[in-house]
Parts: structure tokens; C-alpha cells; sequence
């Protein structure tokens, strides 16, 4: 397993916009995150202001001159936007005409036909994951939860029994399989192979949500056993369609990003040339921004069009599809921004020299930096973005599949012990008609179990592969 070295920075030391010693840039750090939080919680300010205010005040801790500060942020924001913009769009795209087709409703019509009594929690995870591949988590949730609080009704079964094993489902994919923004940041920043990642991923993922869905509900069942609020239950999405999409194609054109990226590497693995032709052509076919936009282009036809969409209505669910995402993606460059000035602020190059002496494995080390921002910002991809900025160069001398463990040891890390500052949190609680207290003993329990035992998992493999 690779462990810590100071020499891993000898390559690519950036130089730092400020002199400043450990403690004063410590002390900098721990004055930044608590800006943001208290702006967040306290003040309800938006994330995106809290953290570009945030970054500001890191810098002014720090004593960096405010013009580097402010340059590092916009830098940071740029370059982040700039390499998951385009994906977080066709992402948010292909959910749109997901969910205005009846896609997902024929989806989970299909499976929940065909499973019931002790099955139903398996579907329900089963259900998540696959549709949370292509969604954002909270539009997942937003899709999701009034099915499971149908299912509860109707059914008679547990709210938490069905409902912790959709959620499990949603959240694991956030936070470990790409394209969703958080993986794919962290991607980028320790310059890690996708397909690799995506079936590494795919391989943690598995077990995880096993463990932290349908097993854990049961126990979440006991604790909190509350019915499903009837004020909650919307109608379905599909109801006014005189059509839907069939299961086959729906399945098909939301696994279809998944098989091209997993086909790239693959390919990349068995012929590994990089000049051969068809290496060439899965490495485009492969990569995120085509795989994504094939989903979406086949979608168009195999949701749009099946469910009797006009082209106009087409262009009307694409064009709504993308002003809900301003927000993400502002939030998602202003997180590269406060990554971007931690990093010139010299902590990434701080944290190396504190913990050189450190008998800690590098994966384990990054698994606990975002633990420490998840708990600090409340936001995943915050804490994932965040900490892939500061371990980057561990990732120096590190194996192609151990870098890969590397984003998903932070990615894990990232979802650990969701509270009051994370907007999940109170969503869920609203939905399922939850008290904080709650909310805490399901949710926040289910989060920490995610993160453990995928931190787990990831440190395991890194000891075979």
C-alpha cells in the first residue's frame, strides 16, 4: 500500500500565495470552514456565497494578498466548471426526459411487479441504484421517494424497511460511481483512469449498499417506526401520458454511458496501445462527455419519442431540464474555487510535511480528509472536491488502480455522518414526516455505515490488487 512521503511533491510543488507557517495556515483552514458553515446554517446563505466568502476569508487568515486569493478562487472555479459543466448538464438532461417520459415510473412498475414481501427491500435498492447511475442524488430522492412511500402504503410494509434501501441505493452511487460530479472531480484531480474507477467503483459499491440497505433497515425499522405520511404522496410523473417507454429501452438508454465507459477500459486493458485503432475509438466513444451525450441522444428517441413527445416538447424538457442546475454547478466551481486556494495557500503541502512521519496509508489519510470537510461543510461533493485537491499529490507514485482507490477512499469519506448542515439531511427528514432525532438514528446512521464500510472495502482491495 503506498504510504506517505514528503518527496511525492518534489514534481509539482505549486508555489504557495502566501509564507505563512503551520500553525497560522491551520488556524486559516479551521477559520475558512467555519465561515462556511456558519454562513450555511446560520445565516442560510447560499452555498455558492458562503463558499466563495469562505475562500476569501481562508486567504485573509492565511495573510495572502487578496489579489492572489481572489485569483487562485476564479482559477480553481474555472477550471472546475470547465471539466464537469458539460457532464452535469447531459446528466441533468438525461434525468429530465427520465422522468417526464415515465421512464422511471415503467422502471420501477416492471420490478416491483415481480417482487414482494422480504424482496421488496432488494427492489428498492436494486430500483435506487439503477436509476441513480444517471441522477443527481436529490433528484434522485425527489423521483424516488414518492414511489417508496407508495410501496409503504400500499403495501403495508415498514417506512424505514423500504425506505433506507432506496436511499442507500441514491447515495452510493453519488458518492462512488461516475459520471456524478463529486467521483468525477476527484477523477480529475488525481488524474485517475474513469473505467478503472467506474468498475473498481462498481465492486465496493455492491457490498456496500447491501449492507447499509436492506441489512441495516431492518434494525432502522425497530428504531423508528413511523408510517408513511399520506400529505407526502404526490401523483405519479407519468399519469397524464397516454404512453410510456418500455422497460427494455428505458434500462438500455441509462446503462448505456456505464457500458461505454466500462468498455474503454476494458478495451484499454486488453489491447493497451495507445496508437492500435480500435483503443483509439473506444477511448472516444468512452469518454464521459460522449457516453453521456450518446445517453442523451438515444434517449431523445427511446424516452421522448416513445412516450409520443413532439420535438418541441422534446426541446422544452431539454430546456428545462438545464436552468434547475445553475445552482450545482455554481455550487460545484465555487467548491474548486476553496479547493484551488487551500492548495496555493500551501496545505496540501502543510498536511505532507505534518503527516511525513505518520505510519498512515495514504488511502486511509484521505478517507479522513473528507471525512473532516463532510462533517465541517455538510456537502459531499464538497468534501470530495476538497479533499481530492489536497491528497492530489499523493497520487504521484501511486499505480494506476491504486489511484483509483485513492478517489474512491474520498469518495467514501465524503458521505460520513450526514447532519443538520446537509441538505439531505432535512430532506429526507421532510419527506419522511422524520424529527431531527429521527432522522439522525436512520439516515445519518445509514450515511456513516456507507462510509465505513466502503472506506473499508477500498483499503482491503488496495492490499490484493
Amino acid at each position: 500500500m503506498t504510504r506517505l512521503s514528503v518527496e511525492m511533491l518534489a514534481a509539482d510543488t505549486v508555489e504557495p500565495i502566501t509564507s505563512a507557517g503551520h500553525a497560522q495556515l491551520g488556524i486559516a483552514v479551521l477559520a475558512g470552514i467555519a465561515v462556511i458553515v456558519l454562513l450555511i446554517t446560520q445565516f442560510k446563505l447560499h452555498a455558492f456565497l458562503a463558499l466563495t466568502i469562505g475562500s476569501l476569508a481562508l486567504g485573509a487568515f492565511a495573510g495572502a494578498p487578496l489579489d492572489k486569493t481572489i485569483a487562485s478562487f476564479t482559477t480553481g472555479l474555472g477550471t472546475t466548471v470547465a471539466g464537469v459543466g458539460v457532464l452535469i448538464a447531459l446528466g441533468a438532461i438525461l434525468g429530465k426526459l427520465l422522468a417526464d417520459s415515465g421512464g422511471a415510473d415503467q422502471i420501477v412498475d416492471t420490478i416491483l411487479a415481480k417482487a414482494g414481501g422480504r424482496a421488496m427491500p432488494w427492489a428498492m435498492v436494486l430500483i435506487a441504484s439503477v436509476i441513480g447511475l444517471p441522477l443527481f442524488f436529490e433528484v434522485g430522492i425527489v423521483l424516488l421517494i414518492p414511489v417508496v412511500l407508495m410501496v409503504a402504503k400500499r403495501g403495508n410494509y415498514s417506512l424505514m424497511r423500504i425506505g433506507i434501501p432506496a436511499l442507500a441505493g441514491l447515495s452510493v452511487m453519488h458518492g462512488l460511481i461516475p459520471p456524478h460530479p463529486g467521483p468525477l472531480v476527484a477523477i480529475d484531480a488525481v488524474k485517475a483512469n474513469l473505467g478503472i474507477t467506474l468498475a473498481l467503483g462498481v465492486l465496493v459499491a455492491i457490498p456496500t449498499v447491501i449492507i447499509a440497505g436492506p441489512l441495516f433497515s431492518r434494525y432502522a425499522a425497530r428504531w423508528v417506526d413511523v408510517p408513511a405520511p399520506d400529505r407526502m404522496i404526490p401523483t405519479r410523473a407519468s399519469e397524464d401520458l397516454d404512453k410510456r417507454p418500455g422497460f427494455g429501452a428505458t434500462l438500455a438508454t441509462m446503462l448505456l454511458p456505464v457500458v461505454l465507459m466500462l468498455s474503454k477500459a476494458l478495451v484499454d486493458i486488453i489491447v493497451d496501445d495507445p496508437t492500435h485503432m480500435v483503443q483509439r475509438v473506444f477511448d472516444v466513444v468512452g469518454s464521459p462527455l460522449i457516453a453521456l451525450l450518446a445517453a442523451v441522444i438515444v434517449g431523445m428517441f427511446t424516452l421522448g419519442r416513445a412516450a409520443g413527445f413532439t420535438k418541441d416538447r422534446i426541446s422544452t424538457t431539454v430546456e428545462k431540464s438545464l436552468a434547475p442546475i445553475a445552482g450545482i454547478l455554481l455550487i460545484v466551481g465555487a467548491g474548486g474555487g476553496f479547493k484551488a486556494t487551500l492548495i496555493d495557500s500551501g496545505v496540501g503541502q502543510m498536511i505532507l510535511d505534518i503527516s511525513k512521519d505518520w505510519s498512515i496509508p495514504a488511502l486511509l489519510l484521505a478517507w479522513l480528509i473528507a471525512v473532516a470537510i463532510r462533517l465541517a461543510t455538510g456537502s459531499a461533493t464538497v468534501a470530495t472536491i476538497s479533499a481530492a485537491g489536497l491528497v492530489a499529490p499523493l497520487a504521484a507514485d501511486m499505480s494506476t488502480t491504486h489511484t483509483s482507490l485513492l478517489v474512491l477512499a474520498i469518495g467514501a469519506g465524503s458521505l460520513f455522518f450526514s447532519h443538520v448542515n446537509d441538505a439531505g439531511f432535512w430532506l429526507v427528514k421532510e419527506y419522511f414526516g422524520l424529527s431531527v432525532g429521527q432522522t439522525v438514528k436512520t439516515w445519518s446512521v445509514m450515511e456513516t455505515i456507507i462510509s465505513v464500510v466502503a472506506g473499508g472495502l477500498v483499503l482491503l482491495l488496495s492490499l490484493v490488487i
